[in-house]
């Protein structure tokens, strides 16, 4: 659900003016890198600021470290493939 009512019109070229207030409250300037996601029904714009992926830290819930965790799954892989479970 959007959190105001703002739009903007596509132009030719597929560019879409952000609105100043939505760029300011997520730091958005220009030269920032942005992403999309198209989830069949609406197309979500994230932002690529320092803050933006400073607020994704510890979003995995790894316990704190995601290579122990690849390794352990790597291990465990590993000895179903040496007993025959492929």
């Amino acid at each position: 659900m959007p959190r105001n009512g703002n739009t903007s019109t596509v132009t030719i070229k597929g560019s879409v003016v952000i609105p100043v207030a939505t760029r300011r409250r997520l730091g958005i300037k220009p030269g920032t890198k942005v992403s999309f996601t198209d989830n069949g029904t609406d197309v979500v714009l994230h932002p690529r600021t320092a803050e933006a992926i400073k607020a994704l830290r510890g979003c995995l819930k790894t316990g704190g470290n995601l290579t122990r965790a690849l390794l352990a799954e790597r291990r465990r892989e590993r000895e179903r493939e040496d007993r025959g479970w492929r």
